[in-house]
């Protein structure tokens, strides 16, 4: 089942001699549950990519449907709700609020759009992502793995339809590097979360479904490896 489709996306910023082509024309669609890492060098459009797949920068023209509806149709308030609701945003830095604890960053998509928290979806995400204890901890008593890991149970606390990451690794050592993959990993086989990621780490991509390179705003290379 095609979860999302990307048509002639394209990205401008600025105007006239300033003017800089960060996609020019990108097209691909990805299936339910597939995990698919996107590569290229620095200044070549991945992550200007991921934010307009979810719905945070919107492009220049082209279209981007998640589940059949166009994001990019929707009003501001309607795509508010969508960023909430079907896409699970995760970053290098982990953007965690530092007066919420561990439980309260991870349940903030749900609280913000004002439903009742999935207590048991709670309890078993805290239970993957090894926090069991630290339940009541502030960000700045965790360690760096453990906070990239609250980030992502609050990416993965609605049960998004897709789960976006942007480097999430760029700011860990090896090993908690192989734990959040796994994590990762775990998430997309469990619950046939569609996992996009955006990588510099040929490790990481291998260990992708499919690989999608992208230079100077295009696609290069698309190929499926497992």
């Amino acid at each position: 089942m095609e979860i999302l489709k990307v048509e002639n996306l394209k990205k401008v910023y600025g105007k006239g001699e300033n003017q800089v082509e960060a996609l020019g024309g990108v097209s691909f669609s990805v299936q339910q549950g597939e995990f698919v890492a996107i590569i290229g060098p620095s200044g070549s459009g991945k992550s200007t990519l991921l934010h307009i797949l979810g719905g945070v920068d919107r492009p220049t023209a082209g279209t981007v449907l998640v589940n059949g509806i166009d994001v990019y149709k929707q009003k501001e308030e309607q795509l508010a709700i969508f960023r909430r609701r079907e896409v699970g945003l995760i970053y290098q830095f982990y953007n965690l609020i530092p007066v919420l604890n561990v439980k309260e960053n991870i349940t903030l998509p749900v609280l913000m759009d004002g439903r009742k928290v999935n207590e048991e979806r709670l309890e078993e995400l805290i239970g993957i992502l090894k926090l069991k204890g630290r339940e009541n901890n502030l960000p700045n008593q965790l360690s760096g793995g453990q906070q990239q890991r609250v980030s992502i149970g609050r990416a993965l606390m609605n049960a998004p339809a897709v789960v976006l990451a942007d480097e999430p690794t760029g700011n860990l050592d090896s090993k908690n590097s192989h734990d959040i993959m796994n994590l990762l990993r775990e998430s997309n086989k469990k619950y046939n979360q569609t996992l996009i990621v955006i990588t510099h780490d040929d490790n990481i991509a291998l260990q992708a479904d499919r690989i999608i390179a992208i230079e100077d705003g295009k696609i290069v290379r698309d190929e499926v490896t497992r």
